[in-house]
């Protein structure tokens, strides 16, 4: 799907592809090319004299081939954290071509921040409003976007760590089964933080390389790069406390393990200490049960109360010393 944006008085009005209104889409500030057919792209590179890169070429890890500038033109990408049909966080890759303070984006994903921008530029705006500033605004609101979501993220794992650390639960099975579901949602969380901390980056890296390259058929005005320099601060400080959430999900994770492993050391305790209590009157029924013909305790009349009556001593003795050494 392709969209236009187009510069009418203080505002940007949307206007959907159509072969009858090329003309006037020729000078649109923002073309934004969700999952775009091959005549969508075709109309946007006639437009701007670029060939709009291929999902493949979007997707390539290399930094060298995620920005560059070519026939006065800027190739950026990203990496956009959004969610699935799952509702599960996964990244995408989206990229922004700047030439002639003209923007295209290419995604094929339907991020939220793109949402809320869209109808943030329908609206009145004082100054000048070229594809730089449509850019800039949309870093922000993906900015916008990870801060809200690493705040939830905190929030979140203050939660599941009063629950490792404030786990009131006696009953070892019960418990070790509980922690066992929280390891599930501390892996969910650091996978959220990993996504986050890789947009984080690829934001920053689009930043510094328009700040420091820049297209020659854009001049920068003050206040837009005062608003990228805001961009790389707010970047980096993000990263430091994504940063500082994936150190405590890894002390977390550490730290539910170990009661986890306590919990069945716990268990394993009981099951040495019964065996202990049980070993003497095995051994003594072992003794009593012997086929042998000469036994003095056969003919005895109280051989069998005697037996037993030892086999109940040898039981108490060791369960008392291990009651009164902490073990039990």
């Amino acid at each position: 799907m392709l969209r236009a944006y187009i510069r009418e008085g203080d505002r940007l009005v949307p206007t959907d592809f159509d072969p009858a209104s090329e003309a006037k889409l020729a000078g649109a500030v923002w073309y934004s090319l969700t999952d775009p057919t091959r005549e969508e792209d075709k109309f946007v590179e006639s437009c701007l004299g670029i060939d709009i890169p291929t999902r493949r070429e979007m997707q390539d890890i290399e930094p060298s081939a995620r920005l560059y500038s070519e026939d006065g033109a800027e190739f950026m990408t990203i990496t956009a954290l959004v969610e699935d049909e799952a509702g599960q966080p996964v990244k995408t890759p989206i990229t922004f071509v700047l030439r002639n303070n003209q923007l295209v984006t290419v995604r094929y994903a339907d991020p939220k921040p793109f949402r809320l921008y869209e109808r943030l530029v329908s609206r009145p705006t004082t100054g000048e409003f070229g594809g730089e500033r449509v850019m800039i605004g949309l870093l922000e609101s993906f900015i916008d976007r990870l801060a809200q979501l690493l705040e939830n993220a905190g929030d979140e794992i203050d939660q599941i760590s009063r629950e490792v650390f404030g786990n009131k639960v006696k009953k070892p099975t019960r418990k070790a089964h509980d922690l066992q579901s929280l390891i599930e949602r501390i892996g969910k969380k650091g996978d959220t933080l990993t996504l986050a901390r890789e947009s984080l980056v690829s934001i920053t890296r689009v930043t510094s390389f328009h700040q420091t390259l820049g297209s020659v058929d854009i001049k920068t005005t003050k206040e837009l790069r005062q608003g990228l320099k805001t961009l790389q601060r707010d970047a980096a400080a993000l990263s430091d406390h994504a940063a500082f959430l994936s150190a405590k999900i890894n002390f977390l994770l550490d730290a539910t393990l170990g009661l986890i492993n306590l919990e069945q050391n716990q268990i394993i305790k009981i099951f040495s200490v019964a065996a202990v209590v049980f070993l003497p009157p095995t051994l003594v029924a072992s003794i009593y049960g012997m086929n042998f013909q000469f036994m003095p305790e056969l003919s005895w009349p109280f051989g069998y109360p005697f037996a037993l009556g030892l086999m109940v001593l040898s039981a108490v003795v060791p369960y008392l010393f291990f009651k009164r050494s902490g073990w039990l």
